[in-house]
């Protein structure tokens, strides 16, 4: 009799302890929303992970630095992303209410990463016959000398016509000419010994042959 007793009145008391721990559970949940920003400049932060610790659950940041994630009343937010130090949040268990908004800083932090070399040839095999075969260009000096090489300037005078500069000057030493021997017969250069010197050079440097 004394056990149908006890558990009569547990069964009458029963909904009362779900409803309060029911109420607790609900007191216990809370709604986190706010932005994270630079505590220097107070920038917004894009792509902030926001993680329960100890719970694999989570969210992250929007392009404005804005989040919302839904925890307990004394979980730890992890808050971190590249380029800043991680930053710790816990939950106090005395918030009021079932929401919070926060407004969480964050410092940025430099990162060194280890040394990476690049190198443009895969083995030294490679290197070795890149090096032989390599091109070096000519420097000013060596392309001004091949520039007044005296047979380069004599087949760029013979091949490349005149302009019109130069026409004036070849018509102006022919008028100069003909004005010079004006009313008297111009000497036979078949008689001056230098013109026969200019001719017997032409002839060995092969001025005369055909260009064939």
């Amino acid at each position: 009799m004394h056990k149908k007793l006890i558990i009569l009145i547990s069964l009458l008391f029963l909904p009362f302890l779900l409803k309060a721990q029911l109420k607790a559970f609900k007191d216990s949940i809370i709604q986190i929303s706010g932005i994270t920003m630079t505590a220097d400049s107070l920038r917004a932060i894009p792509a902030v992970s926001i993680l329960v610790k100890g719970q694999n659950r989570g969210t992250i940041s929007n392009s404005q630095g804005v989040f919302s994630i839904v925890a307990f009343k004394g979980d730890t937010l992890l808050f971190s992303a590249v380029g800043f130090r991680k930053k710790d949040y816990k939950i106090p268990l005395e918030l009021p209410g079932n929401s919070y908004s926060l407004i969480q800083l964050m410092a940025e932090d430099t990162m060194y990463l280890a040394e990476t070399v690049i190198h443009p040839y895969p083995n030294r095999r490679e290197f070795e016959k890149m090096f032989v075969d390599m091109n070096i260009p000519n420097d000013m000096y060596e392309v001004a000398r091949k520039n007044n090489e005296q047979a380069k300037l004599r087949a760029m005078a013979r091949y490349i016509p005149v302009d019109g500069g130069g026409a004036y000057n070849v018509f102006m030493q022919k008028q100069q000419q003909s004005l010079y021997y004006a009313g008297q017969t111009p000497p036979q250069n078949i008689f001056n010994p230098l013109a026969w010197a200019q001719f017997i050079e032409s002839w060995k440097r092969g001025d005369f042959k055909r260009k064939d």
